[in-house]
Order: structure tokens, then sequence, then C-alpha cells
């Protein structure tokens, strides 16, 4: 009896006793390996969501994983099994913002001063010699976010990019959030994390176009978890109160000047040049991290001269606000919802993903990203069926569809129906919640209201994709002219280009950083009240009582 297996978008029929890993084999799907699929390497992770019953008992060598996730290699077909769907930590090719539109310009953006330089053939990093080369030197900027990382490939001696990827972050099976991943890598899997991203970061770095030995720099930008957790530092400290990296410590303790971390890339398992650095932008506080840090330098904070504010939606949102004068930061612990996380048919912005939604007459109706049957539903859509729901009167403030209605049916297909349930639009409420309160709240703390800003940044891939006014019509962002909102694609990694590219933007980030003033919202006495309310589907309002006391 063979047995039906559905792996990312691809459909066969195979006999039992079969590795999930050799069908998706058969079925052309590429997944992660390096130890020759003997259970050592631990990369071939896949998520089972339909038919977990119908493979074999886990292996001692997924003692790691729990819930659906299982490696590859180990999991194989038991005789009595009918159907079995699964998914990599890489399905396909994530959609890469190449050119970051509405980033401010900067007298000397394009001046190349880089860490490494090529003296004839002699390669320098710093003032230091680490090899000879006779073609061009390279260096690779990195964005690890909590659901995506990004890698994007520099000429160091041009600044051109070069090469652009994406995938999942492989972490996944650790937990979906940052706390999550904090209690996985201190109690149950230490460094295993780690070890499992550096795996799929060196599968990236190897399909780059380029030898790696010619790449002599990574400059690597996340959240402060994912930036920690990657440099092998201890994150115990970052899920207790008063939630602050090792490096703030020893900041505060004079034992560095600066939350920065360097390290040998090889070492932290890059296959790049043996002597190259890895370099990690410093954070701004607890949970507002490199990423945020990389997305300031991005848009040149530390000269502006108007009031701006700067919103990068995620699994940790940040924020940013304010001008060359002041300049206030905090973090949302929004979940993943809005990346797809925690929501039935839910999936990140790949191909299959439907990403826009509208409602007319004849019913929904959708666009997908790639073209051609959907799989899920990213971001964008999920914002966009919430914005026309409300807009037609279908769900209430309070996340209720009318009628009795218990889900509502986007698209149906051979891989059965897309919907939005009433328990995904929980799940985004309270996603939505954080993101509200923590906005009321900046706001309040900094002493500005929402229509003092000139300029309103909606950053990541998210961000660069979201209808403006379906946010604005669900609460998910301030109510301002659209000309004040900026789509500006993943600012994060453009930052950290910036940083990769120009030894005088890095010291400029590592200054500005210590002016940055963190917000911490859950000490504010509103905290609760402004979550409670950013839960419901209404166009967001700033704190009572706000006024514009900004420098």
């Amino acid at each position: 009896m063979s047995t039906e297996v559905h792996l990312n978008q691809k459909t066969g029929e195979f006999a039992p006793g079969l590795s999930l890993f050799e069908c998706a084999d058969a079925l052309g799907v590429r997944i992660p390996t390096s130890c020759h699929k003997n259970g050592r390497c631990k990369e071939c992770i896949v998520e089972v969501t339909e038919g977990l019953e119908f493979l074999s008992s886990p292996d001692p060598a997924e003692n790691h994983l729990k819930d659906t996730f299982r490696l590859a290699c180990c999991a194989r077909l038991a005789p009595e099994a009918s159907r079995v769907r699964a998914r990599t930590m890489r399905r396909g090719e994530m959609r890469i913002e190449r050119q970051a539109s509405g980033l401010p310009a900067r007298p000397g953006q394009a001046t190349l001063d880089p860490a490494v330089h090529r003296v004839g053939s002699r390669v320098f990093l710093d003032e230091i010699k680490i090899g000879e080369s006779s073609v061009p030197a390279h260096g690779i900027a990195i964005d690890i976010g909590t659901t995506t990382v990004v890698v994007r490939l520099l000429n160091l001696e041009t600044g051109e990019r070069v090469a652009d990827c994406a995938f999942e972050n492989p972490q996944r099976f650790g937990g979906s959030d940052i706390m999550a991943r904090i209690s996985y890598d201190t109690v149950e899997g230490k460094g295993l994390l780690q070890r499992t991203l550096a795996g799929y970061l060196a599968h990236a770095i190897e399909e780059l176009p380029i030898p790696p030995e010619n790449i002599y720099e990574a400059v690597v930008v996340g959240n402060t978890t994912m930036r920690d957790l990657f440099f092998r530092l201890n994150v115990f400290s970052i899920g207790q109160s008063p939630y602050q990296s090792i490096t703030e410590v020893e900041q505060a303790e004079g034992r560095r000047p600066c939350t920065s971390v360097t390290a040998n890339a090889r070492r932290l398992g890059l296959p790049i040049h043996p002597q190259a650095r890895a370099y990690g932008c410093p954070i701004i506080s607890g949970h507002v991290g490199a990423d945020a840090a990389a997305c300031a330098l991005a848009i040149n904070l530390a000269e502006e001269d108007r009031l701006v504010a700067l919103m990068d939606i995620g699994t940790n949102t940040e924020l940013l606000l304010g001008n060359r004068h002041k300049v206030m930061a905090a973090s949302c612990p929004a979940g993943p919802a809005f990346e797809g996380g925690r929501i039935a048919r839910g999936m990140p912005g790949l191909p299959g993903a439907i990403e826009r939604v509208r409602w007319n007459e004849s019913g929904w109706r959708v666009e997908v990203i790639g073209g051609g049957p959907p799989s899920g539903i990213c971001g964008s859509g999920l914002v966009e069926t919430l914005s026309e729901l409300r807009r037609t009167g279908q769900m209430n403030s309070l996340g209720r569809l009318q009628d009795g209605l218990e889900r509502v049916v986007l698209s149906k297909n051979a891989d059965g129906e897309i919907y939005l349930s009433e328990a995904d639009i929980n799940e985004l409420a309270q996603a939505k919640g954080a993101n509200a309160a923590g906005l009321q709240i900046l706001f309040d703390r900094f002493g500005a209201r929402f229509e003092d800003l000139e300029c309103f940044y909606l950053a990541g891939g998210f961000g660069r994709h979201l209808d403006p006014e379906a946010a604005q019509r669900v609460g998910l962002i301030p109510n301002l002219p659209l000309e004040k909102i900026i789509r500006v694609g993943n600012a994060a990694i453009e930052g950290a280009c910036l940083a990769l590219l120009s030894v005088t933007r890095r010291r400029e980030l590592e200054s500005l950083v210590q002016r940055i003033s963190h917000c911490r919202l859950e000490t504010h006495p509103e905290f609760f009240n402004c979550f409670v309310d950013g839960c419901q589907f209404l166009p967001l309002e700033p704190m009572a009582g706000a006024t514009a006391r900004q420098a």
C-alpha cells in the first residue's frame, strides 16, 4: 500500500519504509544536510502538518525535537500510512527586496571604507594582512530574524550587491518566539540552535556565485536574542528582568566599550576565509536589538532634523521615534502571527502565499505570490483579509465574525481550504494589540502625538508589501496622511550593508546607540489598558493626554 506524501507544493506516492528525505529526493525537494542522512548534523528538519501518526517512532537523534518536528532522514513511512503532509524549513526562495525604496539619501553614502581592503594581491582586515587574492574581496551582510534569515553578498571594492538569498529560520523547532528559544537554549539544547542555523547559513554561502574563501567579513544583525545566540553568548539574562544581554552587563561594568561583538567567522560555522571576521552590530538595549540599530543607520537617524518614526513589524516588532536631538526605541513581543505563525493556514511571504485580498459581490478575490494555487496566507494577506472583513461588516471590532460563522474561506483547491478562523483572528488581535500598545506608549513617553510626525517608515519585507490603508483600518498603524507613510523594505539588511561597506558608518552606529533611550513598555502604568484596547480592530488613536513635548 503506497502513501500519498505532500512536501511543500509537490505530491507523490511512496512505498512504506521510505524516509521523508528519500521522498523529498524523488520529488525534487531539496532538504539541507551535512551528514549524508545519518542523523548527525540535525539540519534536515521538517514540520509535519498531517499524518504524524503514520511515521515511525522518533529516533534518539531526534530527542531535541518536540511537537510536530522531525528529522527527514529518520522519519519513515509506516505500512498503514495513507497521507502525510510536511514542509521543510526552506520552502522555496523568499522574495528579496533588492532595492529599498524610500530610504533617505545621505551625504557620502556611496563612499567606501570597508574594514577589508586589498593592496595589490595582499588582503588586509583593518591593517593586518590575512591573505592574498587576485580577485576582489567580498563580504556578506546577514539579518537573522526570528522567522526569516536574509543573506546579501557585496563586492567590498565597488559596493556592488552581487547576490541575495533568504530562508526560514530553522531554529523554529526551538519555539516560534524569543522567550521560547531562550528557554530551549538554556535548558534543553545548549548550542544546538546556533549549530543548526550555522549549517543552513553554510549551505546558503556555498550557493553564492563566488568561492567562499573570497569572503573576508560578515556583518550580522538581528534582535538581541538572535544575535547573541549566533555568537554563542549566554542568552539566559535576556529572558530575565531587567532583560539585558551579557554585552550590556559587561559594558556597564566597564569590561567592553560597546555592545557590538566580534568573532572568527569560521569558529561560528561560516565556511568563508579562515581569517575572516564576523562583526555583530551593537544592540540598543534589552530586546531592542542590532536589527533596530541597523534600521536607525539605514534611515540616517543620527542626522535627521524631522520627527520620524520607524516600525519594523515582526515576531519582535521594533519601534524607533525621534531625530538627531532625541531618540527613543521600544520592542513589542507581538509573536509570529503576522508572519504566518500560529495561524492555521498562515505562512511566510513565499511562492504560494496569498498576499492580496479583496471582497466584492462575487466573493473573495486573491492574488498569490508567484501565481498558481495558494498554499496559505502571508502577513500582507492577513491584514487585508481583516481589513475587508471590517470594511464589509462581516467582522465586528472585537474580531467576531457575523452570522454565526466560525471562519471565512478565501480559496479552495486540491490542497484544501485556505481560510481564516476566529481562532486565527484572536491570535492576530493579540499581536496587533502588542504593536498598538507599543506605539501609544512610545509616543507618550517621548511626548509626541501621531500628527507631529513628518515621516512614518514601515520597514521589513512584511512592511514593504503592507497596504497602509488596510493597516490603518484595523488599527495596526496610526491614521496618518498616506504621503507620510514610507515603505522602505528590509532596512535592517540595508543598515548591515552600510556597516559592512564603511568603518565610518560602523563607528557612527556604535556612537548612536549610546544616545538612544530604551522605553520599557511593561513599566508604563497604562500598558495593560493600551494592550486590551489595541486588540480591537479599530483605528489607532494616541493615548489620551499625550502632548507634543519632543525636543
